[in-house]
């Protein structure tokens, strides 16, 4: 197969931005950011459920999810659920052989010149913050994934769901509706595994209950005002295909 056509080079585009954003999510998630600090703001320290001074500590991670879910929407819109489910397997697969990469390379035997390195005037072992960096537990590999997948599903599902009521009216409405809701179990479903069914943590019910609260309230808040953003996608791509082929492909995908 050749990409010569509009629509075979399109996917392409889409699928790569969906492919390299939901690897580039899982390996720099291991950074958490605090959300408060980056702009500007006091600490909320929110009292939830039980559990004292929560904050928006955010997993880097979430700073490109939102591009993944405007990909996965737009590909549902012009290419349907099956290319969707296609790249999201592929997208998982690719995952857990990255990280299988990655442990392997940490069992390489360090060079010494380049284990004892100074950073910004602090002697730093970089060695072990490779090690700390990308050696995530399995547990956290195992609920992102299964996260990414679940919520991938639940994304697609809605979304034409609320299309077959819509029709072609009411973008913002298939298009956030369902991000909101593949979020909510997104959240929660990565909390659970990694945190909650890890004997290593022993969180309670109520830690996860309130930490996924926190977590999807940020990416509440983020769904709604990428909205606009995803109205200029859809423009963009409607003038690349033109009128005919971009309402031909809506209505192929449409019927799944």
């Amino acid at each position: 197969m050749t990409f010569k056509t509009k629509e075979s080079k399109l996917l392409l585009v889409l699928g790569a931005f969906f492919v390299a954003n939901a690897i580039l999510s899982e390996f720099i998630g291991v950074k958490i950011f605090s959300v408060e600090g980056t702009l500007g703001l006091k600490h909320f320290d929110i009292n939830l459920l039980g559990v004292p001074n929560l904050s928006f500590n955010m997993s880097a991670g979430v700073v490109t999810w939102p591009v993944i879910f405007i990909m996965t929407d737009i590909i549902n819109e012009y290419f349907g659920v099956k290319q969707v489910r296609f790249l999201s397997i592929l997208t998982s697969v690719l995952i857990a052989y990255a990280f299988l990469v990655i442990w392997g390379t940490m069992h390489l035997t360090a060079s010494d010149f380049w284990v004892n390195q100074t950073i910004n005037g602090q002697p730093v072992n970089m060695n072990n913050a490779f090690t700390g960096i990308f050696g995530q537990g399995m547990w956290i590999i195992v609920g992102s994934i299964v996260a990414f997948l679940v919520g991938q599903i639940a994304d697609v599902f809605i979304f034409h769901k609320i299309k077959k009521v819509t029709g072609e009216r009411a973008l913002w409405l298939r298009s956030t509706g369902s991000t909101l809701v593949s979020q909510l179990i997104d959240s929660f479903v990565v909390i659970f595994i990694a945190f909650y069914l890890n004997p290593q943590y022993h969180w309670s019910w109520q830690m996860v209950a309130a930490i996924g609260l926190v977590n999807y309230t940020y990416k509440f808040v983020v769904a709604i005002l990428m909205t606009p953003i995803l109205y200029v996608v859809h423009a963009v791509i409607d003038k690349y295909l033109g009128k005919e082929l971009a309402e031909k492909l809506t209505s192929l995908a449409s019927r799944g």
